[in-house]
């Protein structure tokens, strides 16, 4: 049994009655871990905006690229994975403890079914740590609280909001969560960010026509404008707020990539105030 394990932690039921944004993004991405009505609201969303699955991918492989850079470059051993999704490939605490063994991760979904292959596939290495709160991330201090079991918050941590904030209908709601986790962690730590964005019509057509499904929740698109007014009071690294698809890519032999409906960057928390 993984080593973070929690018998205490709740088990509800999963509701396969309604998509949800964890298993459709799991669907989009090629996995297994989703039900009919996801694949029906993936495909719906493709049909919609076909460039649906590079986006996705794409969204993937930028959190691959940041949690390299914290580990490698900015000698970071904690993660707070906020929003984390189904497991798929190179999840967060796979990048950091292939390079850092010590690594201690924390995951954070309120997916039942997240909650489920969290237990059974998120492990770690015998030197660093890996757990998982079942919380919604309108509800920091919880999981700040939960977190503390696993991580030093005196200490730098890598704060991974990845695709959850579109969730937030209300932007002064989103900016306030940001705001409210950031304050809890050490100086030296960092926020990497991204989120679907208002800059392709095509994708905030297909998101306008599944947000009125039945049952369905929300995913509200922002403008590169709202997503960068999220590192505020941070030290944003180059090269600031860009589509994902084009952030930090190191050599290119063939050229930029074409960008893609999510933008995203990487911040970090400044020894004083500003």
């Amino acid at each position: 049994m993984p080593d973070f394990f929690n018998p205490d932690q709740p088990s509800p039921e999963i509701d396969i009655s309604v998509h949800h944004s964890a298993r459709v993004w799991n669907y989009l991405l090629g996995g297994k871990d989703n039900y009919e009505v996801d694949r029906t609201a993936g495909d719906r969303l493709a049909a919609a905006f076909p460039g649906m699955v590079a986006l996705t991918r794409h969204s993937r492989a930028f959190i691959g690229r940041v949690v390299r850079h914290l580990t490698e470059e900015e000698g970071i051993r904690q993660f707070l994975d906020i929003g984390t999704g189904l497991p798929t490939v190179d999840n967060t605490h796979e990048v950091a403890q292939s390079i850092a063994p010590e690594s201690r991760v924390v995951y954070v979904d309120n997916d039942p079914l997240v909650l489920v292959h969290a237990t059974a596939l998120l492990t770690s290495t015998p030197q660093g740590a890996c757990d998982y709160v079942h919380a919604d991330a309108r509800d920091p201090e919880r999981i700040l609280h939960e977190a503390a079991r696993t991580l030093d918050f005196s200490r730098p941590v890598g704060l991974m909001l990845m695709g959850i904030l579109g969730l937030i209908e209300d932007d002064d709601e989103a900016r306030s969560i940001v705001t409210r986790l950031t304050d809890a962690l050490a100086p030296g730590s960092f926020l990497g960010l991204n989120d679907g964005t208002t800059t392709d019509p095509a994708y905030v057509n297909g998101l306008s026509k599944l947000n009125k499904r039945p049952g369905a929740i929300p995913y509200t698109p922002r403008s590169p404008q709202q997503i960068s007014r999220y590192f505020d009071g941070l030290d944003l690294l180059e090269p600031g707020v860009i589509s994902v698809s084009r952030w930090r890519l190191g050599a290119l032999p063939f050229g930029l990539p074409e960008e893609v409906a999510g933008y995203g960057g990487l911040a970090r928390k400044p020894a004083q105030p500003r």
